[in-house]
């Protein structure tokens, strides 16, 4: 049976539903984020995986914590977000639809290849690099020579950001953090694993197993990243994605393709719990 619409406009759900929905939800992010709470309660750092938990600020015990989102109540009970909840978060969820709108739009460019890693070391010494642990799989002078050899064009801001002074004047593009809807592009992996960001960021006005699948798909990406990066992470299982090789461009570009098609939908809800949220703001 669906659930049932009150007179006032909310999706109610009874209490075995709920219970049931809060109970998935928790038992699968146990299972995406166990091993990361491990590896913190030992105080072993990882290169690819601690990102999702130290350069996105939302904790695990907050991705865990269920909401059906705005507009479902329990049947009997409150109702757990407000309309006034929405209101006053208005400018957020403007910002968020405009730059989800304006990435959706853009073509997807399959042709950066990865190299913001390779930007972000270009210049440095192999002991100055954020992964120091980990060896530079071309050394130093390899890596200076890929991204002198490559066009690089990256549309991140968030990316772009952390490439080395040298490094910098070398992108044909110069997005910023106030012009973001103006460069973000549907397959850059970082606009996809964004997607988890945008999510949390509304919290709890969307649903929370939306949230999940957008995290779901960030902690993927991610592992893409780190193997098309200059790092050598194969004593952790991971094996190299050689961008630098026309092989690896090719698996690169594949690789990147199946994700811009899975955050596609992802990307489309988002924007329509937006407009959704809007409206209620109008």
């Amino acid at each position: 049976m669906p659930p049932a619409e009150s007179p006032t406009g909310l999706v109610a759900l009874d209490e075995e539903v709920w219970r049931a929905r809060a109970a998935a939800h928790e038992a699968r992010v146990d299972e995406l984020t166990g091993e990361h709470l491990a590896r913190r309660r030992d105080g072993v750092k990882h290169p690819v995986h601690d990102f999702l938990f130290t350069y996105y600020s939302f904790r695990p015990t907050q991705l865990r914590r269920w909401s059906p989102g705005y507009g479902v109540a329990l049947t009997g009970g409150p109702e757990p977000v407000a309309a006034a909840d929405v209101v006053a978060r208005r400018e957020r969820i403007d910002g968020i639809h405009a730059l989800l709108a304006a990435t959706a739009a853009r073509p997807a460019n399959f042709g950066c290849f990865g190299l913001h890693e390779w930007a972000m070391v270009y210049g440095l010494t192999e002991d100055r690099v954020r992964h120091a642990a980990y060896p530079l799989r071309l050394g130093a002078a390899g890596i200076d020579r890929v991204v002198r050899g490559h066009r690089i064009a990256c549309s991140h801001f968030d990316a772009f950001r952390f490439f080395t002074a040298a490094a910098r004047p070398l992108n044909t593009l110069s997005p910023a953090a106030h012009d973001r809807p103006a460069f973000e592009q549907p397959a850059c992996l970082h606009a996809g694993m964004d997607l988890y960001k945008h999510a949390f960021r509304l919290v709890p006005l969307v649903p929370s197993e939306l949230v999940a699948d957008c995290f779901e798909l960030a902690r993927d990406i991610r592992v893409l990243d780190m193997r098309a990066s200059p790092y050598d992470l194969a004593d952790l299982g991971y094996e190299a994605v050689r961008i630098e090789t026309a092989e690896g461009k090719q698996e690169y570009a594949a690789a990147q393709r199946a994700f811009a098609e899975r955050g596609a939908p992802l990307r489309r809800r988002l924007i329509e719990q937006c407009e959704r949220l809007l409206a209620v703001t109008a």
